[in-house]
């Protein structure tokens, strides 16, 4: 990055969509916790900061109904395929609009960068991803906002791009020291469900090749292991990566400040 405007490394920030909405329940947001962390973002956006955001139950349902998580199936219509895309890509607009207003209101200079018009996938895999448009709203000190999207693909026609994958990219091509994982739960657990033991310290390899999908996930995005495995390569490209919980109340702004937080971690390393 040429030139962010900025003295510090950036901060990235991925809101889960399990912490925006209630999964279960399709386009149902949290709107008391999605106000909260709003108003936790505006007292940390005196750094520079990039917004990332899940598509929750805005975008899971459909990208399942339309199969967008994996390859075609055989003899299945691209015009379906194509059709789907569009839909589950304006369902996830209507969480983008949310996230946007409330964080304009409490006062986040955030400026909508949907990935669509700059990615694209391959085989499911994201193949290229043009940061162009988020270096410039960091130039113009701004707070991009992005989110997981339905992407181009070259093989599929079209396939999910989830935010972890971009906030690899992010810690890969810029200067990021930190990137913030607001889930719903408090770390990573090492069970399937959430009676096990979450994780509270460092995300070894050991840890990591163990996780399993936690029962009952509805997630088309990979899953906690996916995640994990996004928190490794962030630590390998040379950032912190960490998974709080964005339930509890100030938690968030304490990790984007710095601070030590509770939560399972990927602190940066050599590769």
């Amino acid at each position: 990055m040429a030139n962010s405007g900025a003295s510090r490394p950036v901060v990235v920030v991925k809101l889960g969509g399990s912490l925006l909405t209630r999964k279960r329940e399709v386009e149902k947001a949290r709107p008391k916790v999605l106000a909260r962390l709003a108003e936790e973002l505006a007292a940390a956006s005196d750094r520079p900061l990039v917004l990332l955001h899940g598509a929750g139950s805005f975008g899971h349902p459909g990208a399942r109904r339309f199969g967008l998580a994996g390859p075609p199936a055989p003899g299945a219509s691209s015009t379906e395929r194509t059709r789907g895309a569009a839909i589950v890509s304006s369902e996830v607009r209507r969480l983008h609009l949310l996230v946007l207003r409330e964080l304009l209101r409490a006062g986040v200079p955030a400026w909508s960068v949907p990935p669509s018009t700059h990615a694209l996938n391959r085989a499911g895999r994201s193949a290229s991803l043009d940061l162009a448009p988020i270096e410039r709203a960091l130039e113009q000190r701004t707070v991009p906002v992005s989110f997981g999207d339905v992407v181009p693909d070259e093989a599929w026609g079209f396939s999910v791009l989830s935010a972890d994958t971009i906030a690899v990219e992010l810690a890969r091509q810029l200067p990021v020291g930190r990137v913030v994982f607001a889930s719903d739960v408090p770390g990573i657990f090492t069970g399937p469900n959430r009676s096990a033991r979450s994780i509270a310290g460092e995300l070894t390899d050991e840890l990591l090749a163990g996780l399993r999908p936690r029962e009952g996930a509805a997630d088309v995005t990979g899953g906690i292991r996916a995640k994990a495995e996004a928190m490794r390569a962030i630590a390998l490209a040379g950032a912190d990566a960490v998974l709080i919980s964005g339930l509890s109340d100030g938690a968030l702004l304490r990790a984007v400040r710095g601070e030590a937080v509770y939560g399972s971690w990927a602190h940066a390393r050599a590769p």
